[in-house]
């Protein structure tokens, strides 16, 4: 059995000061939204309460489906390496970035600086999609993170990162893997269409033709599951997290982490999803537990 850990969207608090000059750009409008609604809702201590709950499960490898940063201020990207480092290494821990992480063009590259060791494949290579075989899983980490205009969320996967996903998912087809594509936005969702993936139908084509076992997301900041077409009328779970920081009592989901413990092989896998999520009194307990195979 092999246990994988998500969690999504830690966006980690509080935001630094930043220069008048950082924000002239579309930092200026994140800024003033962290200002006035996020800093009350993504709270470090709760944070810290998941990780560790997390931790304490002893999973295999851990997955961070992006937004570690806020508005991508180079002071975010040099506090999010130490927050990973804090998860464990390299090696065990895999990570794609979010919207927020590439909230402006020079973004990219500080995430590539301070977290690249966190997304490459197994010689150490960066890029996107990246593989990573850890156990009998095939790890496939997909960037949807492109800079956008103020007030958009949206995300883009583009021709040549969907062109390698088909390569790569296409290698694996015979090979004894358990294939997790990794993901910010989710393929399938009820947000608006200025926060969705654009893309998506081309994504959903691809799935259908070539299959995948698993598909993990974040960006709603939702607990979420919608069921993609594989081949031969196949199903593949989608599932989202909500944020692994957010605060109760907000119009998001409560923040949580999920861990799914995988065994089998080609033909008849098992996977166990294993909801854990802050409760009312703050601990962290079991929310639900399920098959997301036969």
């Amino acid at each position: 059995m092999f246990t994988l850990a998500h969690l999504s969207d830690p966006h980690l608090a509080p935001l630094p000061q930043p220069h008048w000059s950082e924000l002239l750009s579309k930092r200026v409008t994140g800024y003033i939204n962290w200002r006035r609604k996020r800093r009350f809702i993504h709270d470090p201590a709760v944070l810290a309460a998941i990780v560790g709950d997390m931790k304490r499960q002893t999973p295999n490898h851990i997955a961070v489906t992006g937004d570690i940063a806020n508005i991508a201020l180079p002071q975010e990207f040099l506090r999010g390496r130490d927050w990973l480092e804090s998860l464990g290494a390299p090696h065990d821990v895999s990570y794609v970035p979010g919207n927020h992480d590439v909230y402006v063009p020079a973004a990219a590259s500080y995430a590539a600086r301070q977290w690249g060791s966190f997304m490459s494949d197994d010689e150490g290579i960066g890029g996107f999609p990246y593989l990573r075989r850890r156990g009998p899983l095939a790890l496939i980490g997909l960037s949807t993170g492109v800079p956008t205009a103020p007030f958009l969320a949206t995300g883009w996967l583009g021709v040549k990162q969907l062109t390698a996903l088909t390569a790569i998912l296409n290698d694996l087809k015979n090979e004894n893997l358990f294939r997790v594509l990794m993901i910010h936005h989710p393929p399938v969702t009820q947000a608006t269409r200025h926060k969705r993936l654009l893309d998506a139908p081309v994504l959903l084509r691809i799935i259908a033709a070539h299959g995948a076992d698993l598909l993990i997301h974040g960006h709603d900041h939702r607990h979420m599951l919608n069921w993609l077409e594989g081949p031969n009328g196949s199903k593949v779970p989608a599932v989202g997290v909500p944020s692994a920081s957010t605060a109760p009592g907000t119009n998001k989901d409560a923040a949580a982490y999920h861990l799914y413990r995988i065994g089998g092989a080609r033909g008849a896998w098992t996977c166990e999803l294993v909801s854990r999520a802050l409760g009312a009194d703050g601990a962290v307990v079991e929310q639900k537990r399920f098959m997301l195979t036969e």
